[in-house]
Formats: structure tokens, sequence, C-alpha cells
């Protein structure tokens, strides 16, 4: 009798987890709207150009540098760099040659970020650790460097990634 009992519990405990996995939501249903997805990776996307504007207004010859000022923008650039692949879910792959596109919340990141998503990930990574970098500069020059650094990177990606017509 003890047997049957037994295996009555696992035969429910199967027939519980079934139904529950059966209940929940995919994983599609369970995740943002693409477009969502994509024009909140256009907001920090921005934020990141806010910051870098910010830095280069202060590193340009008539700027003022405050080195405290543009390490906290080079530490907000770093931070939205290593979350901004994650940005990139293979739902979010929606360019189309051609088409129409809201510039809020249409692609413009070209479909080799998905096929060679490593490649993309490693460039933002790189440019996090720079922009960390610069934001512990001890001295201007030092800044200088990995600000310069940093922006040939994001031009780097910029020209690899996104997608004109």
């Amino acid at each position: 009798m003890r047997g049957f009992f037994k295996q009555s519990r696992i035969v429910v405990g199967v027939l519980v987890a079934a139904f529950s996995v059966a209940a929940m939501p995919t994983l599609a249903e369970d995740q943002p709207p693409a477009k969502d997805t994509i024009f909140t990776r256009k907001v920090v996307m921005g934020e990141i150009d806010m910051n870098m504007d910010e830095i280069e207004t202060m590193l340009a010859p008539e700027g003022k540098l405050l080195l405290s000022d543009a390490e906290e923008h080079a530490e907000v650039i770093s931070t939205l760099l290593m979350a901004f692949p994650h940005l990139f879910p293979p739902s979010t792959n929606q360019w189309r040659e051609g088409a129409e596109r809201d510039p809020a919340t249409d692609t413009f990141a070209n479909p080799a970020i998905w096929s060679n998503f490593s490649d993309f990930y490693k460039r933002a990574s790189e440019a996090s650790k720079i922009a960390w970098n610069a934001s512990r500069a001890k001295k201007p020059d030092e800044f200088r460097t990995q600000i310069k650094e940093l922006r040939s990177r994001c031009n780097a990606c910029h020209a690899l990634n996104l997608k004109m017509e």
C-alpha cells in the first residue's frame, strides 16, 4: 500500500508540475514588446550621447575641464554601456530594407549584430571599461586620452552596426 501512495504522490506531483508549466506564459509572452525594448535602448543611447557631449564640451579648446564632473559623466557612460547589449534580444532584430521607420520605436541596428552578438557584446564591454578607466583618471591628460579612445570605439561600433539607407 505504501508503494501505491508513493507512486500516487509522484504522479500527482508530475501532473501539478505539468499543469503549472502549461499555465505559465511562454518566453515570448513574458517579454516586453520589441518596439518598447528598441525605444528603451534609444533612450539609453541618448543618455550615453548626452554624457559624451558634456565631456567633449569640457574638453573643447574653449571648454573648462572640471575633472570630478567629467569623471561622473564617464562613470554613467560606463554603467550604461554594461547594460546596453542586453537591450538587443533577438526579437528586436527587425531591420527591413526600404521599410518606413518610426525613429522612436523602429530599429536602425544592423542585423549583423545578432549573427555576431559576441563581437557586439565584447565591443560594448571594452568601451565600458575605457569609460570606467576615464572615470578613475587622476590627471586631465589621462582622462583626455581615455575619452579620445572611447570616442574612437563608439564611432567604430556605429560604423559597423548602425544601419542607414
